[in-house]
């Protein structure tokens, strides 16, 4: 009955399969335990424009905070040398901003994408109004919603911290609990670092607590990776901590990354 079914002929290809299906998963786990750098840390399928923010913190420099909104397209961002900073950071511990990528297909946004697209030389940026304006539009109703949820609650987060704190620690704390693709992971250290600093400055000292010693289960010291924290970012996690332990005011803003 099974005479003229030949299993030679598919079997190399069925075991070339699985073994491509096992490298990916290693691969991956390589990645997410920081062993490896991806090739594309952003996964830059299905992104069609890079949004960089920085936190309006009254410690961020002047390059910092020009290159807030600023738009990119996935050719710029993957030449070598890349920096949406027009210069070199001023400070002795680096602004903290995030390069944030986006599909994009609510109006407002493809608006955007196209206007980026037209540019003839590097990116351009978005005013705070704007930036408001995109994260405010109907992006949840387009067919890129699940694409780009975790970077509009990271945009939204980063944008709001002055107008409305609960709205900026809803966001970051949406975005560590939900981080679970490659390309996400460049979130994870922004989010906790600006989530504990809003929860100490607001007096949720229990909560703060608990989101720095996440922060320290979710990176332990002795690993290392392209999404950990810098040493100074720990230092900064660390100072923060011991402010809480003895429950002293907010730290000052020279930690505030």
């Amino acid at each position: 009955m099974l005479e003229g079914i030949h299993f030679s002929d598919v079997t190399p290809y069925l075991v070339a399969i699985l073994g491509l299906l096992v490298l990916w998963q290693y691969y991956q786990l390589q990645i997410m335990a920081g062993r490896i750098l991806a090739v594309d840390i952003f996964d830059r399928s299905g992104i069609r424009m890079y949004i960089y923010v920085t936190p309006d913190d009254d410690s961020r420099c002047e390059v910092c905070a020009r290159a807030h909104g600023r738009i990119f397209l996935p050719s710029q961002v993957a030449k070598n040398g890349f920096s949406p900073l027009d210069g070199t950071c001023q400070r002795s511990i680096p602004c903290l901003g995030v390069l944030v990528g986006l599909y994009g297909a609510w109006l407002e946004a493809r608006a955007v994408v196209e206007r980026v697209r037209a540019a003839k030389k590097g990116g351009f940026s978005l005013s705070p109004e704007d930036l408001r304006a995109l994260v405010n539009g109907q992006w949840e109703q387009s067919i890129s919603a699940d694409t780009d949820r975790l970077g509009i609650h990271m945009i939204e987060a980063v944008c709001y911290e002055k107008i409305n704190q609960a709205v900026s620690i809803a966001g970051y704390r949406y975005v560590i609990s939900e981080v679970k693709e490659v390309r996400h992971l460049l979130l994870l250290v922004p989010a906790y670092l600006r989530l504990s600093l809003l929860l100490v400055r607001s007096g949720a000292t229990k909560d703060a607590r608990e989101v720095i010693e996440r922060f320290e289960r979710r990176f332990p010291v002795k690993k290392r990776g392209p999404h950990f924290p810098t040493v100074e970012q720990r230092t900064a996690m660390k100072i923060r901590k011991t402010y809480l332990t003895e429950n002293q005011p907010a730290p000052p803003t020279s930690v505030a990354v």
